[in-house]
């Protein structure tokens, strides 16, 4: 299974994908249906759909599986009563599968048969997304919702943090202990670590600060920077997060401490804690869909 892209729905759409394209470094895909569709360099024919809508709402986060998986999952969300549908995508790529809420909202699509393109160059393009990470009332809880019901696996946990993978990727997904569910930020890959660094002084040429970073996680391992986007979310730069074996051990709020100061494994980074809370509570969940058994066609 891999993580694909999240579908984000805005006032200002356009305005949006003019941002993450003509200075955060993306690509255009597409516009379809007035949905602005924006790549990277990789395979995935895009990263971020933009819906105009009068307010915020994260539309989905969809994953790419097997046909297999895509059976096993639709068995495991019945068995459990998770609200689901059955979909066909209308996005870019196509494919068909199932769109699943967790306990708190988060809608999470699960697509089988979906076409992918030919990778384009671009060394300051993000080759992908690399992680999407929820804001949770109760993230223990929705962690064991995951790993029970979707088959995902939890890496890590911080005083912060339940860090969950859905495949050799440290992780896909994670959810924070914020006391509230919403959309807390949108990771890129990108290629190397000098991508990362020039993509800091791309935003700083357009007068833009690192609300974190740069820095190197704990779990994970990988270089970051995070930005808040003029249209709302948090987005950062972000390559190379670990990859793990089967048998990795989940770590412990223990295991991952820093001395007094520090935030990150460097100890450089600054972080500006109220803008970036602000933010996370820009992009709830919100379902547009009526519950439908999982064995249904789609018309």
């Amino acid at each position: 299974m891999k993580l694909r892209s999240i579908e984000l729905a805005l006032p200002g759409a356009a305005e949006a994908a003019a941002f993450l394209t003509d200075i955060w470094g993306m690509a255009p895909a597409e516009v379809r249906d007035g949905t602005h569709y924006l790549r990277g360099s990789g395979g995935f024919p895009y990263l971020v759909a933009l819906e105009e809508s009068p307010d915020n709402h994260v539309r989905s986060t969809t994953f790419i599986c097997s046909a297999e998986r895509l059976e096993q999952l639709k068995a495991r969300v019945s068995a459990a009563g998770l609200p689901a549908m059955p979909v066909i995508s209308n996005d870019p790529g196509g494919g068909h599968g199932i769109i699943v809420e967790l306990a708190e909202g988060e809608l999470l699509r699960f697509l089988t048969d979906a076409g992918e393109v030919a990778p384009i160059e671009g060394e300051d393009l993000p080759v992908k997304l690399t992680h999407v990470v929820f804001n949770s009332v109760d993230a223990e809880v929705t962690a064991h919702l995951v790993e029970d019901t979707l088959g995902f696996r939890v890496s890590d946990r911080t005083r912060g943090m339940v860090f969950v993978r859905c495949n050799d990727s440290h992780h896909s997904t994670a959810f924070a202990r914020a006391g509230f569910a919403s959309l807390n930020h949108i990771a890129f890959e990108m290629v190397d670590m000098d991508a990362v660094m020039r993509g800091i002084g791309r935003l700083r040429d357009h007068g833009m600060v690192p609300a974190w970073g740069p820095g190197r996680h704990g779990p994970g391992a990988n270089v970051f920077a995070y930005f808040i986007a003029p249209f709302g979310p948090v987005v950062e730069f972000s390559t190379a997060v670990e990859k793990v074996p089967e048998d990795y051990r989940a770590g412990t709020p223990e295991d991952w401490t820093w001395p007094e100061g520090r935030i990150d494994q460097w100890g450089m980074s600054d972080k500006d804690f109220n803008a970036l809370r602000e933010a996370e509570e820009r992009f709830r969940h919100r379902r547009d869909w009526q519950p439908r058994p999982l064995n249904e066609e789609q018309a």
